[in-house]
């Protein structure tokens, strides 16, 4: 085998173990946030925090809080102070599962690998737990209590969430997708679907993060955003793609859901090559917005080559 093969595999051995080590860590850092600040399970109502704690712990691929750390490395914050932010987002983004599994969206039994929370629960208390989860995400942005930036950031990312998760982000996202079932669509149309139902809210881990940082200057602060901007349209695409060609072991959510329920998807529109094509084109761009950074930013590459990879 020849030395320069030998030196690149063991470099990227070297990364991937990096970034499974980063994963991991990040993953364990919101987990732990999460279980301290959930209300228990036995305290009443108990069914209601036994399904927010159903839908909030355990399996999960924890991107966006890893995106959140990620960032704070490259900019050198404190990773206390971007817990709270961490698991805002997360607990946001569980919230929006819950809703989306139920009968009214896209009814679904199977999230995580596990029941999705209203098959477990009911579809009454499934709806409680993520209205209540949404609360409690901003609980998390504005309790003094908790370590994180002074009031004023807190302000503003209390701003930003709203706007990602609301009807000019996720939840009109999430409607577009609702109103595109059974219909055609054009690729302009998808793409805004999409940026809006998946992109804000990884544009807000982004966003939120470098909010901590206040001296960043405003070339930077831009870069960054168009960073989350192009992968958060990737990280919806490779979505797309996953739904036909992996397996629903190994997604966690049925196989196959997008086609039996007729929704316009990039591969339906494009074709699952093209569809490979735009993804890594948006990942070329994001990782041209981050290239003047120094290498604390490796993390934050590693992980939007692992969006674009991932296989669930």
């Amino acid at each position: 085998m020849p030395t320069g093969y030998r030196r690149a595999r063991k470099l990227l051995e070297t990364y991937l173990t990096e970034l499974s080590n980063f994963l991991n860590a990040s993953s364990q850092r919101v987990e732990t946030f999460l279980d301290r600040h959930l209300p228990a399970a036995q305290q009443n109502p108990q069914d209601l925090h036994s399904a927010m704690r159903y839908a909030s712990l355990g399996n999960g691929k924890r991107v966006r809080p890893a995106l959140v750390y990620a960032t704070g490395e490259a900019l050198q914050i404190d990773a206390e102070q971007l817990d709270c932010i961490a698991a805002a987002i997360e607990l946001m983004h569980c919230y929006s599962l819950i809703h989306d599994d139920l009968p009214a969206m896209d009814d679904d039994d199977l999230r995580r690998g596990k029941p999705t929370c209203h098959r477990a629960f009911d579809e009454a208390t499934a709806i409680l737990a993520g209205d209540a989860m949404q609360a409690l995400a901003f609980s998390f942005l504005t309790d003094s209590r908790i370590p994180g930036p002074d009031e004023k950031i807190r302000t503003r990312l209390c701003f930003l969430l709203a706007s990602a998760a609301g009807s000019l982000g996720m939840a009109g996202g999430q409607a577009m997708d609702l109103a595109a079932v059974d219909r055609e669509i054009d690729l302009q149309q998808l793409e805004q679907l999409h940026r809006k139902k998946t992109g804000c809210l990884i544009q807000a881990c982004i966003h939120m993060a470098q909010l901590c940082k206040p001296q960043l200057s405003d070339q930077e602060h831009d870069k960054l955003l168009k960073f989350g901007e192009h992968l958060g349209l990737a990280f919806q695409i490779r979505d797309d793609i996953l739904d036909v060609i992996s397996e629903t072991d190994v997604l966690g959510k049925p196989q196959g859901s997008d086609l039996a329920q007729n929704k316009p998807t990039y591969v339906s529109l494009l074709g699952i090559d093209a569809a490979e094509i735009r993804c890594r084109d948006l990942l070329a761009q994001a990782l041209e917005c981050i290239q003047k950074f120094d290498m604390r930013a490796d993390t934050l590459r590693l992980l939007a080559d692992y969006i674009v990879c991932r296989n669930n």
